[in-house]
């Protein structure tokens, strides 16, 4: 384990200095802390310079040079200063708290709006800190500008937090910064991010108010067949009657009694088939063909592949307008999606243009574009391409909205249809049941009457 010398101010205000071993410097920081030492330097010991020095991830600050900040005043200043245990409580929720989706619209909102006021990347990213309310964002812009003040892009720091950032977010800012076009990018993630937003909302609205009534039906189902069944055939039996439950409740009350029996078979069976088919996702092929089924799967595939060309063609649209060639401007955006399907074909369109082939050729042939989108590409080619790209940005937005007020009123409609079936099921196995003993029928024959 390595060895590590320290210097630190005690509780009482006096400099301690000490050696001792740990598995690493920030562990040994955390020690310290722990044991109420405020540490002032913390030096490796009997170690190599080559093991010493560890890559930092991007600009993440090493322990030295955070200590090397330390001041003395601020050292005696905090000696005796103690949190409550409520206030180191929220600090740690503060600390921890998870990065939504909100949080980073806010963010580029508020970036858009000092760099269309003209404002240079540092300043922007300066001011825009301090109006950060998640602690993890906040590091994490701070990491940017200090990247950004080091010459590097915004978007070389981002492709380290792609947990955070959506890979074609990352995407419209390295393509903004590429053609210096950064504003029109920063308004066009906004705008995805709120299309975004939108969209989950209103596919909320429709999946969970219904799911939510689907998942209580089949409970429904389930715990009266399991409690009322037995009851009331208990109730028939005790009073001689010959009345019989109906079949399709008989049948479902043996299934229940059948899967509890054997209950392990049919769950190892499930997760043996999803670990299957997570297995293959994960090879080449398979996330290939699975990214290809999201293309095509019904009601969403085609909202999914207009979605991802639509952001193509605005990134297309920005290059262009920055004086650059259809080959820079797809060679900048083929990353504009993660989707193996549209990468390949953005692939053969930049391999067409190699060998003097249409790069349409590729989108065309997938069958996943329109003819529309197709042939006003064509013209474009034989005319004016930038002016053509703003005509089928306009046109994919429209083509977009129709899609979405299709899933609106087809998605409720669907899922009514399997809510309805289960409520049928729910009728003829539980509430005719309930019916036979409210009737009092069963009685009549328990008495030969």
């Amino acid at each position: 384990m390595p060895l590590y010398k320290y210097r630190a101010v005690t509780k009482a205000g006096d400099i301690v200095e000490y050696r001792a071993d740990a598995p690493s410097r920030y562990a040994l920081l955390a020690k310290l802390k722990n044991n109420e030492l405020l540490p002032i330097s913390i030096t490796s010991i009997n170690v190599k310079a080559s093991k010493r020095r560890k890559k930092q991830r991007r600009n993440i600050e090493t322990s030295n040079s955070v200590l090397k900040q330390v001041r003395a005043d601020q050292i005696r200043k905090n000696i005796d200063k103690k949190d409550s245990i409520f206030k180191r409580m929220d600090a740690s929720l503060q600390k921890n708290r998870a990065i939504k989706k909100r949080d980073i619209l806010v963010f580029t909102q508020n970036f858009y709006l000092l760099k269309k006021s003209n404002f240079n990347n540092i300043h922007a990213l300066s001011t825009v800190i301090e109006t950060i309310e998640n602690p993890s964002l906040r590091s994490i812009v701070e990491d940017i500008l200090v990247g950004v003040e080091a010459g590097e892009n915004m978007y070389t720091t981002m492709e380290y937090y792609e947990s955070v950032f959506p890979p074609i977010y990352i995407n419209m800012i390295k393509v903004g910064e590429l053609s210096g076009s950064l504003t029109n990018a920063l308004q066009q993630a906004v705008q995805y991010l709120e299309d975004t937003q939108a969209m989950n909302k209103k596919l909320r609205e429709i999946l969970i108010p219904n799911l939510v009534q689907f998942c209580l039906l089949m409970l429904l189902a389930v715990v009266g067949t399991v409690i009322s069944v037995p009851m009331i055939q208990g109730v028939f039996d005790s009073f001689g009657s010959k009345e019989q439950l109906p079949p399709l409740t008989i049948w479902f009350s043996n299934f229940l009694d059948f899967l509890t029996e054997i209950w392990y078979i049919p769950v190892a069976i499930i997760l043996g088939v999803i670990v299957a088919i997570l297995a293959y996702i994960k090879t080449p092929k398979g996330k290939y063909k699975f990214h290809y089924f999201k293309y095509k799967m019904p009601i969403f595939g085609k909202l999914i592949y207009a979605i991802d060309f639509s952001r193509l063609v605005q990134s297309i649209l920005l290059n262009l307008r920055n004086g650059q060639r259809i080959q820079e401007a797809l060679e900048t955006s083929k990353n504009i999606s993660n989707n193996l399907v549209m990468l390949s074909l953005i692939e053969s369109a930049l391999s067409n243009i190699l060998v003097g082939q249409s790069w349409i050729e590729p989108f065309e042939q997938s069958g996943l574009s329109t003819p529309m989108i197709t042939e006003m590409l064509k013209i474009g080619m034989q005319t004016d391409l930038t002016e053509m790209m703003e005509k089928l940005n306009d046109y994919m937005q429209i083509d977009i909205d129709n899609i979405i007020q299709k899933i609106v009123k087809v998605l409720p409609q669907i899922v009514a249809i399997f809510v309805g079936i289960v409520l049928i099921f729910v009728v003829l196995v539980v509430l005719v049941p309930l019916m036979q003993v409210y009737m009092g029928g069963w009685m009549l024959d328990s008495y030969s009457i």
